[in-house]
């Protein structure tokens, strides 16, 4: 099958993790990459051998690249993305989808019009971790789906990440930054959500970055660092989700358990795409360690991407899509609106459930 030829904007912290993967799959050709730093671009080029440097101009106006992966910082993932559908190519973007939902909107719209796919991590819940726990609640290993608990509770990136400050500008904070794995792996299990009622805080008003380069510096908080809500989902069931950039120590609740009428699973990090599956069924006493049934324990960014490039070559739908990266924005964006206003927030967008991966893993 003739390679997807990809050209990379946005050479930052996580660049690496797409540059690296990509290359494991044949359908993938990383052709060249670039950064408003050019510097950046040159050092990811050298280490992952990708063949060019390009401006963003150059790259976006090249015929032989018909997918744009979008690494750049989320408030212009809206403006890089819609660029790359006006020069006619595919676009892959980092979540989010887009900060604005409007923005959001006219993205899917201006790719539909053109006949272009988008793409929105994040891909994790592909990996081998939630497509066995989704095969487990597929065929009833816990009867009905009723409920889920989701936890993402830190101090702060301030503290190792090495450019900290868009972390708490509007559109991040730990529900616009993390909530995505969280509430796309919901999605996945459950299908699409309902409805939305939520409380927020910040515990400061500023930050100080103990990493480096820019130890010492202060961030003023323009974001709220607590969020924690309920989600009802159209197929009935519902989950309490909290996430938090105001969280000391190491917690010890699950990252995210589903509740059925016949039992329990408890599921991994939704940010890795293997780790431990516990199930507990209603005739069991102790947790039953659950062996992978999925391929790509191990991947990392790019099994999005790849998928993407077979669903291009042949017709089909890819599993990390815009709909669902729109879906999952909206969504955040209700938090905020239900906290603010202190309603429910009845979303107005609604995605499919993806179709789950192969257990043979990818091929078309």
């Amino acid at each position: 099958m003739k390679r997807v030829k990809i050209g990379l904007i946005g050479c930052g912290n996580i660049s690496g993790q797409y540059l690296k993967y990509c290359r494991q799959f044949d359908i993938l050709e990383v052709v060249a990459c670039s950064d408003l730093d050019m510097s950046k671009a040159k050092a990811r080029a050298e280490e992952y051998g990708v063949p060019r440097v390009l401006t963003v101009e150059q790259l976006l106006a090249d015929p032989e690249i018909e997918l744009v992966v979008n690494l750049t910082v989320p408030a212009v993932h809206a403006e890089v993305s819609m660029r790359a559908i006006e020069h006619g190519k595919h676009v892959y973007v980092e979540k989010p989808l887009s900060v604005d939902l409007a923005e959001g909107q006219q993205l899917l719209q201006m790719a539909a019009e053109r006949g272009l796919l988008v793409g929105c991590a994040p891909d994790t819940v592909l990996g081998a971790g939630l497509q066995t726990c989704r095969k487990l609640i597929d065929e009833g290993k816990i009867g009905e789906p009723v409920s889920a608990v989701a936890f993402m509770l830190s101090r702060g990136p301030e503290g190792w990440h090495p450019d900290p400050e868009f972390f708490y500008k509007r559109g991040a904070g730990p529900m616009f930054d993390m909530g995505p794995y969280y509430l796309t792996a919901l999605v996945q299990l459950f299908g699409p959500m309902a409805s939305i009622s939520a409380m927020t805080k910040s515990a400061l008003a500023e930050r100080v970055i103990g990493s480096e380069p820019k130890r010492g510096q202060r961030i003023k908080v323009e974001t709220p660092t607590y969020v924690a809500g309920n989600i009802a989902f159209h197929n009935g069931a519902i989950a309490t989700m909290i996430t938090s950039f105001d969280t000391f120590g190491r917690h010890h609740l699950p990252n995210i358990e589903i509740y059925g009428t016949e039992g329990t699973i408890r599921v991994p990090d939704p940010n890795i795409f293997g780790g431990d599956i516990f199930l507990n069924r209603h005739d069991q006493n102790e947790w039953e360690r659950v062996a992978y049934t999925h391929p790509y324990a191990d991947s990392g960014r790019g099994l999005g991407v790849a998928d993407m490039a077979y669903a291009i070559r042949n017709g089909r739908a890819h599993r990390a899509s815009g709909d669902i990266g729109y879906h999952v924005l909206e969504a955040m964006h209700g938090f905020h609106i239900a906290a603010d206003q202190q309603k429910h927030y009845m979303m107005q967008s609604r995605c499919e459930r993806p179709q789950a991966m192969p257990v043979e893993g990818l091929r078309e």
